[in-house]
């Protein structure tokens, strides 16, 4: 078995770029060397620690469980001892590097992307690299620092800090309401037309907790299905039926008059917005600046 003293600290920086880039492809531009040197030092390294890294097919190139215990446990670290170079060696702690971040198409849009443009006027010589997705993406495999969870954290491998707690509210238009009547108890909803987040685990299925603590499950209908809560706002404000929207997504939505709040003194499930990073000791200084800066730019937010 290889040892440290074995192991080239660039080839686990090539390994790196594949695992982020999915590809050797993009991972020799993203480098800029040839393809032939990636695949040569994936396939070195592969042999000096007796395991395979990467399956590889014709159309895609994925970790392995060795591939994701390696990127988890080793990379980390060694993108610190980039940093603490890079920045010795600037004379500076100015913040430099990139800084790969996920979130909802939604979030974006609301708040982060508003949040990533003022940190990065902050820090001049940083890269940022959003991406968005209205899937859960996977933190390691998509070579991200962080990733914005917004909901309840399932995944116990990754590391997570709770920014926000944020309320569910009942929500639906007022050309709604005017057709089909507003809804006075819990019960009622299970006459309207209900629109569901397929998101969720359980999207027909309510819990509502009265001010006496009085608990109601409820079981709706629905002939809609959104897969992203921007997709159900659009469909709540054209007046296609009734929804349950996180506070952060119904906002201005409600604030506008576009949306109207229902059963105000029935209570849902509240959740938390996370900030999730991969497993490891080493956690960098963008990503816990970054952390930090988005923290406080919610109290203006929220």
């Amino acid at each position: 078995m290889a040892t440290a003293d074995h192991i080239d600290l660039n080839a686990l920086l090539i390994f790196a770029a594949v695992a982020e880039a999915g590809g050797f492809t993009a991972a020799a531009d993203r480098l800029g060397i040839a393809k032939g040197k990636v695949s040569l030092e994936v396939s070195r390294l592969e042999a000096q620690l007796g395991v395979g890294l990467f399956s590889r097919t014709t159309r895609r190139v994925a970790l392995t469980a060795a591939g994701h215990t390696l990127y988890a446990e080793c990379i980390p670290q060694l993108r610190g001892v980039e940093e603490a170079l890079t920045q010795l060696g600037s004379g500076s702690t100015e913040l430099s590097g990139t800084l790969r971040i996920g979130c909802t198409v939604d979030h974006a849009v609301q708040s982060l992307a508003h949040v990533v443009a003022g940190f990065a006027a902050l820090h001049p010589h940083l890269q940022v690299d959003l991406r968005t997705s209205d899937r859960v993406t996977d933190v390691v495999e998509e070579g991200l620092d962080l990733t914005f969870r917004l909901g309840w954290l399932r995944d116990s491998s990754m590391r997570a800090i709770k920014l926000a707690d944020f309320e569910q509210r009942i929500v639906a238009s007022p050309d709604y309401l005017r057709r089909a009547g507003q809804p006075k108890y819990p019960e009622d909803l299970a006459q309207h037309e209900w629109i569901a987040l397929s998101l969720l685990r359980s999207p027909l299925t309510w819990t509502f907790t009265s001010p006496g603590g009085e608990t109601r499950t409820i079981r709706t209908r629905a002939r809609l299905r959104a897969d992203s809560s921007a997709a159900m706002r659009a469909l709540l404000e054209s007046g296609a039926g009734i929804s349950v929207l996180d506070q952060f997504s119904a906002e201005q939505s409600l604030r506008s008059g576009r949306l109207v709040r229902l059963l105000p003194d029935w209570s849902l499930p509240g959740g938390g917005l996370y900030a999730v990073y991969p497993p490891g000791r080493h956690l960098p200084v963008r990503v816990r600046s970054f952390i930090d800066f988005y923290r406080s730019s919610l109290r203006t937010l929220v």
